[in-house]
C-alpha cells in the first residue's frame, strides 16, 4: 500500500467511526422514547410524558450531530475515492436516494413535531411523530446497510465498460437490496443499535439512582431501558450468528480471519482469546478445539476452509486486527447478556434498587454498545480488504488518481480538529442536560411520585 492509499483509508476510517458514535443512540434512544410515551397514553402517568420530554432533547442533540458529521463522508467518495465512485455510482446512487427520500425526510420532517409538538397537538398525534422518527431513523439504516452490504456480497447487477471506465449498474433493484448478507447484517445493526440506547438511558438513570436523585423517575425508566436491553442482548446472539453463517458461505476468507484459520481444509477450532502470528500463520490462545466447525455445521468432522486457501494477495491484510477486533466485540456481547440477565434476575427477585454496586456499573455501561459496535464494523471492513467491492474491485484500484499524499495529511488533520471540537461540544451539552436532569423541580420528585399511584405496569 502507499501512503496516499493508507492515508485515505485511515481518514475514511476516523470520520465514519465518529459519525457512527450517533445513528445507533438515536435508533434506541427513539425505540425507547416510543415505550415511555407509549406508556404514558396507556397509563396517564405523567411520569412517563416527564421522561419522554427530557429524552426527546437528548435525541435532538444526538441527531443534530449525527447529521453534522455525516456529511463529511460523501465528499470523500469524490475526493479520495473517485474510481470507486465511479464504480459504484449506479448501485450507492439509488441507495442513498432512497435513504434521503423514504429515511431521512421522513424522521426530519416529524422531528419537528417531536420536540416543538408539546402542547399544539393532541397527545395521540405526539405519539405517531414519535413513531414516525423511530422508523425513519431504523429505514435509514436499512439503505445504508444494504449500500454497504452490496459491497460485501454483489448481486443484481452486471460490469459495462472495461479498465478505468468499467462500472457496475443495476439490473435488479430488488436483488440489490437483498443481496446475499443485507437483511443478516441489518438485523444485527439494528440490535446493536437498540442496545447503544437503551444502555445510554440505563447509564444516565443508574447515575442518578447512584446518587438518589429523581429517584421515582429514574426507576420506572430504568425498568424500561432493561427490558429493551435485555431483549436486544438476547436477540444479537441470534443475529450475529446467522451473520457469521452468511460470512463463512459468501466470504470464507474474512470468516478464517475472524479465527485465524490458516489450514485451507480442516476443521476449525474457535479461539475464545488469543494472538494471530502472521508470520508463522498460527494462533496461541484460549480455544475450543473444533468450535468453529461445531458452530458453522453442527459437527465436529467438515472441514472449513482457511486461509491457505486464498492467494497472497486475495487475503485480509490485517489478520490479527480483524481476529482482535471480532474477539472484542463477541466478549462485549457477552458480557451485555450477563449484565443485562443479572439486573433482569434482581428485578424479579425485587432487589434491583438496592444494589448501589450495580448502579455504579451501569452509569459506564453505555461504553460497552459503542465499543461493540465500532469493534464490529472494523471487523467487517477490514476484513473485507483487499477488496473494496468482494471480488470485484480492490481498495488499491478505487482511489483517486490525482489525491496527493500531502493533500490528504492536510485534510485528515482538519477533520481530527473539527471532529475533535465537536465531540467536546456533544459532550459538554449532553452532561449539561444530564446534570439538569428530567425533572423541571430537581429533588422534589415526590409531587409526582407515581410509586403511590399503585401502578401495575412496572411496579
Amino acid at each position: 500500500m502507499d501512503n496516499v492509499e493508507i492515508l485515505s483509508r485511515i481518514q475514511f476510517a476516523f470520520t465514519i467511526a465518529f459519525h457512527y458514535i450517533y445513528p445507533p443512540l438515536s435508533i434506541g434512544l427513539a425505540l425507547v422514547m416510543v415505550c415511555m410515551e407509549g406508556l404514558y397514553l396507556k397509563t396517564g402517568d405523567k411520569v412517563y410524558e416527564q421522561l419522554t420530554r427530557f429524552w426527546i432533547k437528548i435525541f435532538a442533540l444526538i441527531f443534530g450531530i449525527g447529521v453534522a458529521t455525516g456529511i463529511v463522508m460523501e465528499f470523500e467518495f469524490g475526493t479520495n475515492w473517485a474510481s470507486y465512485s465511479r464504480y459504484v455510482g449506479d448501485i450507492f446512487g439509488s441507495a442513498l436516494a432512497a435513504e434521503g427520500i423514504f429515511a431521512f425526510a421522513l424522521e426530519s420532517g416529524f422531528l419537528g413535531i417531536l420536540i416543538f409538538g408539546w402542547n399544539r397537538v393532541s397527545p395521540r398525534v405526539h405519539f405517531f411523530a414519535t413513531i414516525m422518527v423511530t422508523l425513519g431513523s431504523m429505514f435509514s439504516a436499512v439503505w445504508i446497510v444494504v449500500a454497504n452490504s452490496w459491497q460485501q456480497t454483489p448481486a443484481g447487477y452486471h460490469i459495462v465498460g472495461e479498465g478505468l471506465k468499467a462500472r457496475a449498474e443495476i439490473t435488479d433493484f430488488w436483488a440489490m437490496v437483498f443481496n446475499p448478507s443485507s437483511v443478516d447484517r441489518l438485523s444485527h445493526v439494528w440490535i446493536g443499535s437498540f442496545l447503544a440506547g437503551s444502555f445510554l438511558v440505563l447509564s444516565v438513570h443508574a447515575y442518578y439512582l447512584y446518587k438518589e436523585r429523581h429517584v421515582a423517575l429514574s426507576r420506572k425508566a430504568f425498568k424500561i431501558a432493561l427490558t429493551v436491553a435485555t431483549i436486544s442482548a438476547l436477540a444479537q446472539l441470534f443475529t450475529g450468528h446467522h451473520s457469521a453463517d452468511g460470512v463463512a458461505k459468501n466470504q470464507p476468507a474474512k470468516l478464517a480471519a475472524f479465527e485465524g484459520h490458516y489450514d485451507s481444509s480442516a476443521v476449525a477450532d474457535m479461539y475464545l482469546l488469543g494472538f494471530v502470528d502472521t508470520k508463522k500463520e498460527e494462533v496461541t490462545g484460549l480455544k475450543i478445539p473444533k468450535g468453529l466447525t461445531f458452530l458453522l455445521h453442527q459437527d465436529f468432522t467438515t472441514p472449513v476452509k482457511g486461509l491457505r486457501a486464498f492467494p497472497k494477495k486475495d487475503r485480509p491484510t490485517a489478520v490479527n486486527f480483524v481476529f482482535q477486533t471480532y474477539h472484542l466485540m463477541v466478549a462485549i456481547g457477552m458480557a451485555l447478556i450477563g449484565l443485562t440477565l443479572l439486573a433482569s434476575f434482581l428485578w424479579y427477585k425485587g432487589t434491583l434498587f438496592n444494589q448501589k454496586w450495580l448502579f455504579r456499573i451501569f452509569s459506564s455501561s453505555v461504553l460497552l454498545p459503542q465499543l461493540a459496535n465500532q469493534l464490529g464494523w472494523y471487523s467487517a471492513e477490514v476484513g473485507r480488504q483487499p477488496w473494496v467491492v468482494y471480488g470485484l474491485l480492490r481498495t488499491s484500484d478505487a482511489l483517486s488518481k490525482s489525491v496527493k499524499a500531502n493533500q490528504v495529511w492536510f485534510s485528515l488533520i482538519m477533520f481530527t480538529v473539527i471532529y475533535v471540537l465537536l465531540f467536546i461540544l456533544f459532550i459538554y451539552l449532553l452532561n449539561k442536560k444530564i446534570k439538569h436532569g428530567p425533572s423541571d423541580h430537581h429533588e422534589k420528585d415526590e409531587i409526582i411520585d407515581s410509586s403511590k399511584r399503585n401502578n401495575p405496569i412496572l411496579d
